[in-house]
Order: C-alpha cells, then structure tokens, then sequence
C-alpha cells in the first residue's frame, strides 16, 4: 500500500516541476526524492512523470493520480486540524494566525479587550505564510487570524476593524523612492514581486493593483516569495516593487533598519480592511468572545467601514 509519505512527495515534486526544487523544499536529498518517485511508480505499475531536461511533467496517468492523491492529504490534514481544534477548546486555548506583525502590534486594542475579558485563556500566535488555496483552507491551521483584505469564501466569516491606506515599496535606489507620494497609474506597468505559485492568486492580484487595472499585472518578477521578509529582500535588490498596508510596511521596515527599501504612500489606491477572519465551522468558545470584543471596538466612535468594497 502506497505510504501517506510518498504522496506528499509525488504531490510536491508534481507542485514544483522539479526534483531538485522539491527536494529543498521537503528537506531531502535528490536522489532519495528521485528514488522515492521511481518506487511510487513501480508500485502502481505506471509512469507519473516524463522526466526531461528542464525538470519533470505529468503523464496523463500523473494528472489523474495528482487529483486523487491531493484530496486524501487535504483530507489528513483536516482530520489532524480539527482533532488539534477541538483540544484547544477543551483547554481554553486559542491560536491566533497572523502574517507580518503580531495581533498586539496590528490591533492593541482587541488584543487588550480579549485578555482582559477572558484573563484565564490561553493565547499561542502562529506567524503564517502568505495564503495558499482558499481563505478556508489556509485558516484552517489557527482558531481566527487577522488579515488584510482576506478573499471572501463561504465557509469563512469576517470582522472588519479598520480601513488602512495602501503604499507602494520600492528600493531605495528606485527613482520612485524619490517621490513624497504616488498616483496608483505611476505603478501599473511597474515590475511587481512575484509569488510562490501556490499562493492564493487573487490575493497576489490585489497587492500588485489588479483591483485598479482590471486584470492581470503584465510584468511580475520570476520570484516566487511566501512571507514578507522575501517580498522584502526582492524589492530591497531593486528588482521589483510591491504594495502593502501603510502600517504593516511601517512595523516590518522599523524591524529591518537599513533594509534599503522605502515605503511611499498612494493617494488614491482603494484602501485595504484588516479584519478578524475565522471559519464557520470552528467551535472554540474563546473564538465568540473575541468576534465579540472585535464587533465592540468596530462598533466605536469610528466604525470600520463595509470591508466587501475593498476585499480582493
């Protein structure tokens, strides 16, 4: 019986196009990733791939078997994700996702108002990577995260707590970095920072302006970054721009002194919502009390605005 670890590997070697590429990115040696493959495909009686200069491709019997082989690990890992859920709600415990700076620094109010209405929870932070897939997959792996400008998806609910203006990134020696402000058609045919393509592809779109040109950017580096530490050092080399929530490039630029990148604001680009985003199905009875908290403090003398005209 095929083992549940030659399908993470045939899935990644199939995701990457690539056996050395897959090889780094599951921590392996090459030639027992290729000889991982190979047995796979000795047991099934079948090719997978067409190997070839550049990297590998999928046979037509790879394509089918790619379909299967994903769903039985989306599986496992939901099965393992929700049995990890339900024993933080039994222990009042609460994860909280977030990408870039820590729910202290992005909404200090909230954070306090939990804390201090539930003082006997227990709160543990998970940096995440850029989403990958849906909304709803990717918050599977915490209780509730904050995010900015999050994908609607149907099994997902959302808090909007505050507009935040856009700014452009640029690398210091860019000859936008000169500029005291930018007009979003300053930008458009600019070379944007490229993504992992695993990425969620209409969240990219929203950080590369897609919402103001109405389609695809034409030019996007052949990088492929998944956190903002990598978006960073790309645009720190001079080689592309990206665009982020003014405060968010505040706190991570404030982290990086001499980084060599510039954040410059955009006058007229949508503003971005962060909102607290949890799925439907989640139980945890911390997690009310937080959406709670969060409806509160929006509710305020200056509520958040509707997050749905500014949502990528």
């Amino acid at each position: 019986m095929t083992e549940i670890r030659q399908l993470r590997y045939f899935v990644t070697v199939a995701q990457e196009g690539q056996m050395t590429r897959a090889a780094a990115k599951l921590h392996l040696a090459q030639p027992a990733l290729s000889q991982a493959v190979s047995q796979l495909e000795a047991r099934l009686g079948v090719e997978l791939f067409e190997r070839h200069a550049r990297g590998v491709s999928l046979t037509p019997a790879g394509e089918a078997y790619l379909t299967k082989a994903s769903v039985v690990l989306a599986a496992l890992a939901d099965a393992e994700l929700t049995a990890q859920a339900a024993a933080r709600a039994a222990s009042r415990a609460i994860e909280w996702g977030f990408i870039g700076s820590p729910p202290m620094v992005e909404a200090p109010q909230l954070f306090g108002a939990f804390t201090a209405s539930c003082p006997d929870a227990s709160v543990s932070f998970r940096e995440l990577s850029f989403p990958r897939a849906s909304t709803a997959a990717w918050l599977a792996q915490v209780d509730v995260a904050l995010s900015y400008s999050p994908t609607p998806h149907p099994d997902v609910d959302m808090q909007p707590l505050r507009d935040e203006a856009r700014v452009a990134l640029v690398g210091s020696g860019h000859p936008l970095a000169r500029r005291r402000e930018l007009a979003v058609a300053d930008l458009l045919d600019e070379t944007f920072c490229g993504t992992d393509p695993a990425l969620e592809p209409a969240r990219a779109g929203f950080w590369r302006l897609d919402d103001h040109r109405g389609r695809p950017a034409p030019n996007v580096s052949n990088d492929r970054t998944s956190n903002p530490q990598e978006v960073i050092a790309v645009v720190a080399s001079g080689r592309a721009i990206t665009v982020a929530p003014a405060s968010n490039a505040r706190n991570v630029l404030n982290g990086l002194p001499g980084a060599g990148v510039v954040a410059v604001p955009l006058r007229d680009a949508n503003p971005t919502v962060l909102s607290l985003v949890w799925r439907r199905d989640n139980r945890n009875p911390l997690l009310g009390q937080l959406v709670a908290a969060a409806r509160t403090i929006a509710e305020g003398p200056e509520p958040a605005r509707d997050a749905s005209s500014s949502l990528a």
